[in-house]
This record gives C-alpha cells, structure tokens and sequence, in this order.
C-alpha cells in the first residue's frame, strides 16, 4: 500500500485592490499629475500673495527707518537703526490728530447714514408699488454708470448754494446716499419671501414696522456688506472732500496725508513720516474687515446661492 503526497502549494502575498501594485497605472498618472497641478497652483498664489503684501511690509518697516535710512534702502524690511521719530513728528508737529478725528466724525455719520437711507430706498424699490418705481430704478442705474469726476462741480455748487461749504454738513449730507448701496439694498429684499411681511401685516404691523423689525434683521448679510463698503468708502473718500471745504481745520486723513506727502513735512526725502500716515490711515479700514470679514463671506455665499 503507498501513501500518496499531495503537493503543497506556497501562499502567495495577498494583495489588497488598493495597493501600488494592483492600481492602474492610469490611476496613478491622474494622481501625480493632480499633485503638481496642486504644488504648481499653490506656488502661484504664494508668489501673488508676496507680491501684494511685500508694499504693506516695506511701507511698516520705511515708518520706522531714518531719513537718510530710507533713502540709501528704499526696499530693505530690517532698519538699520530702529526710531519712532516719523510718529513722533506726525503727532506733534502736524494736524494728524485733527484730521484722524475729522475722519472718524465723517466716518460714524455717513455710514450710520448709508446703512439707513439706502435700506429704506432699497425696501421702497423692491416692495412698495408705486408709479414711476421703473423709472426711478432706471434713474439709480444710470447714476452708476457715470464717473463720480463728472459730478463734483454739481455738487460744489449745490453745497455753496445752499450755505453749508466749510462745515461739517458739507462733508457728511452729500454721501449719506449712493447708488450702490441702494441697488445692493433692493436686490437682497427682493430675495426675502414676500409672505413673512403678510403674515405680519395681518397681525396690524404697519409698512415702517415690517421693515424695521421684521425685513432688516433678516437681511443681515447685505446689511454687514453695505456697512464695510460705506466705511472704507467714505473713510478713503478725497475729492469730494476737495470740494466741500478748503479749511484746515476741516481736513480729513486722505486730504491731510495728500497735503503732507506733496509738500511741507513730508517734502523732500521725508518718507518715514509719509508712510507712517498712511500706515495709521490703514488700520481703521483693516481692523473693520477684519472684525466683519465672516459676515461678509456669508452675505457673498448666500447672493451666489440666491442668483
């Protein structure tokens, strides 16, 4: 009697689907070429992104440098001897503090204005039915559509007419309203189903309490928009400051930093005490984007859902 062998055979390496060995070879070109269109992409955007922050780091690092510093290295980020002497002369032998103020009085009153009048403009066009409502959106159109260059003489000579060049009215009535804002206004309330201010009119609100208690709160995103856009607009405005005065003590920060850059102070080689202006006229609008930049996002996300 033999006894019979079975062969015995050598468990091979399993493999698993996802392995290198068993991917295909199409796969993995996709995902090599996928990883250097990221890498190259990546890099574009760093390169662009130097490329904008490299004046903000120069203009931060001239503030700080000397006259003749500043000069000799006009592009060089590390002083060679570190002073605050362009803040100290900007404080102290200048009307920046006077036109820092005059800036934020403008600021507070012509964008607590904006936020107001063009809400009201806007809700009116998108709601209320009234004749010629086609021609007066037809009218705000059109406003957008001209240079604001073309409409600084009109506005000098409506501000002498009615008495108010040289004073504070003359800086603030003229830009409580703008086109933009209205028109940004009146495409968000139109996205707001008109059933939320029905069900409110039947429990006796009237038109001014739905929009103010009911419409306004839930248009929050273009509300938080419209307010960064009226603060950095009205805060880096300058020809029509040009226009409404010609007393120093009503200089905001675009004109006083103008004036001081073209001649006087900041004449000559003196670019430290230029660029700390302008670094301190920076701030504000930076710290307000900052602080809303969610908000903003969130209003921009929510008009490309509703278009």
């Amino acid at each position: 009697m033999t006894a019979t062998t079975t062969p015995t055979v050598a468990p091979q390496a399993a493999t698993s689907p996802g392995s290198p060995a068993t991917r295909p070879a199409g796969r993995r070109r996709r995902s090599t070429g996928s990883l250097v269109g990221r890498s190259v992409s990546y890099a574009i955007l760093i390169a662009l992104a130097v490329v904008y922050i490299m004046p903000f780091l120069i203009q931060i690092a001239t503030s700080f440098k000397t006259d003749a510093d500043a000069t000799a290295n006009p592009v060089s980020l590390i002083p060679q001897v570190w002073t605050t002497a362009a803040y100290t002369k900007l404080f102290l032998n200048s009307d920046f503090p006077i036109w820092f103020m005059n800036s934020a009085i403008v600021t507070v009153f012509v964008t607590l204005g904006r936020v107001f009048f063009d809400s009201l403009a806007g809700y009116a066009l998108a709601r209320l039915h009234f004749r010629g409502r086609g021609f007066v959106f037809a009218g705000l159109v059109a406003v957008m559509s001209v240079p604001m260059v073309v409409l600084l003489i009109p506005k000098f000579l409506v501000i002498n007419y009615l008495g108010i060049y040289n004073t504070y009215p003359a800086l603030i009535v003229p830009l409580l309203v703008d086109a933009a804002g209205v028109f940004i206004m009146k495409q968000f309330f139109e996205s707001i189903p008109p059933s939320v201010e029905e069900a409110a009119r039947i429990d006796g609100a009237g038109t001014f309490r739905i929009f103010w208690s009911i419409v306004l709160p839930m248009a929050k995103p273009a509300v938080i928009t419209l307010t960064i856009l009226s603060f950095q607009g009205s805060w880096n405005e300058l020809a029509h400051f040009i226009i409404a005065t010609d007393d120093p003590k009503l200089f905001t920060l675009t004109r006083g930093v103008a004036q001081l850059t073209s001649g006087g102070l900041g004449s000559g080689n003196q670019y430290p005490i230029s660029m700390a202006a302008a670094l301190l006229m920076t701030i504000p609008t930076a710290l307000v984007f900052i602080a809303f930049q969610r908000y903003f996002t969130q209003g921009a996300n929510a008009g490309a859902e509703k278009g």
